[in-house]
């Protein structure tokens, strides 16, 4: 087989390329620039994929992955790891703006991205699978989320969680039964938090004696367990459900900026009524709050409404999804919304087409649902785009677009 250059890269990280019959063949682990020897040729009826046989011409903008786990377990949890960090930037720039001009149908240029300091060690999160015999604790290989490979360490998380990752291996055998996931957190403070999740019903007490063990190797941690009933419980070291359990930006600093921006880009906030959509733990309400605005913010996970509670300032907050309770809500002069991956439910983008609020801000980690939305929302222009690289050695990219009522 004649081998392929590779073009660009898709969302999602997989390089680009063309057959000699026309169809255009996907292989991940690829630079723009590299000819490529394909192998494992799977094709369908409009396009293929296949991984690297051997490389002909090397990309200059390949580097060698940091990691030991990108290429000796093909470890899925990075995509990039083996461009440079100027193409990588490039390559998240292109997601965004090819999924608004191809999807949106909106005429723009890749947006401009603002980077980080940080492009390793800098996730506060970690999720680790435990394989179905018990053995393995760790991440998955790419594309098969049936298989776990034991994680050493992970490079792009972190130090303060992969050394207490390191001392729970010492310890597995005080791990909980049946166990399902660990995922490892630090908070703000830099206190790091366990929670393991496990299946059936049997319960699980010894929590107190781990984190002694813990302990005794110099890493203190706060134990969680969830077991079938799905209640995340604070076992050892803690009191409260927060906050290891309620969502926060796995890179704090940049999910930071991005809040600032977002409300920056809402414009003057003194006397607005603004609806802030997907709340979280309520930072964005505060913020808008502190600038004059009174705020109404949904939020459907019950432990981070009371957390925005906790922390204040006062606002009207709904516990729910933000699709049932639209009929609720006053109408907004402005919206900042921050969906999950999903996007925005129809309902939502219904009703902001038919209140009109004169200008919507739009926090996006998805482009291709971010892209979606835009399509149910043609009362609006798009009047500016930026990306924020929240995700380093990662596909994943953060969009903050501003919405503005089309004359």
């Amino acid at each position: 087989m004649t081998p392929v250059r590779i073009l660009r890269l898709a969302t999602g990280g997989d390089g680009v390329g063309r057959l000699d019959d026309g169809r255009t063949v996907f292989v991940p682990r690829t630079a723009p620039g590299d000819l490529v020897e394909l192998d494992g040729l799977r094709l369908h009826k409009r396009f293929a994929r296949a991984r690297t046989g051997r490389l002909v011409e090397v990309s200059p903008a390949r580097v060698a992955p940091r990691c030991p786990h990108y290429v000796r377990d093909d470890c899925g949890g990075c995509q990039l790891q083996h461009l440079e960090s100027a193409a990588q930037r490039e390559a998240r720039r292109g997601f965004i703006g090819e999924a608004l001009r191809r999807l949106a149908r909106r005429d723009t240029l890749d947006p401009p991205l603002v980077p980080t300091a940080d492009e390793f060690d800098y996730r506060t999160k970690i999720t680790l699978a435990v394989s179905a015999d018990g053995r393995r604790i760790g991440l998955h290989p790419y594309d098969r989320p049936d298989q776990v490979f034991e994680l050493e360490w992970c490079h792009i998380t972190v130090p303060a969680l992969m050394r207490a990752w390191q001392a729970l291996r010492t310890v597995r055998h005080l791990l909980p039964p049946r166990l399902e996931s660990v995922v490892l957190r630090q908070d703000r403070q830099g206190g790091v938090h366990l929670m393991f999740r496990s299946v059936g019903s049997e319960a699980w007490s010894g929590a107190a004696r781990l984190r002694a063990a813990l302990l005794e190797r110099g890493t203190p941690a706060t134990i969680w367990w969830q077991g079938a009933d799905g209640t995340p419980r604070a076992m050892a070291g803690a009191e409260s459900p927060y906050p290891a359990t309620v969502f926060e930006q796995v890179h704090p600093a940049m999910g930071d900026r991005v809040r600032a921006r977002a409300v920056e880009a809402l414009g003057a906030l003194a006397g607005r009524h603004v609806w802030d959509l997907y709340a979280g733990i309520g930072e964005t309400s505060a913020a808008l709050a502190q600038g004059g605005a009174s705020v109404e913010s949904v939020e459907s996970d019950q432990r981070a409404v009371a957390e925005a509670e906790r922390r204040g300032p006062p606002a009207r907050r709904h516990a729910a999804r933000v699709e049932h309770v639209l009929a609720d809500l006053r109408p907004p002069d402005l919206v900042v919304t921050n969906p999950p991956r999903t996007g925005m439910d129809a309902r939502v983008t219904e009703a902001l087409e038919r209140l009109r609020p004169a200008r919507v801000v739009y926090v996006s980690c998805d482009p291709a649902t971010l892209a979606r939305d835009l399509t149910r929302l043609p009362g609006y222009r798009l009047s500016d785009v930026r990306a924020f690289d929240l995700f380093p050695q990662t596909a994943h990219v953060e969009t903050v677009a501003v919405l503005e009522l089309a004359s």
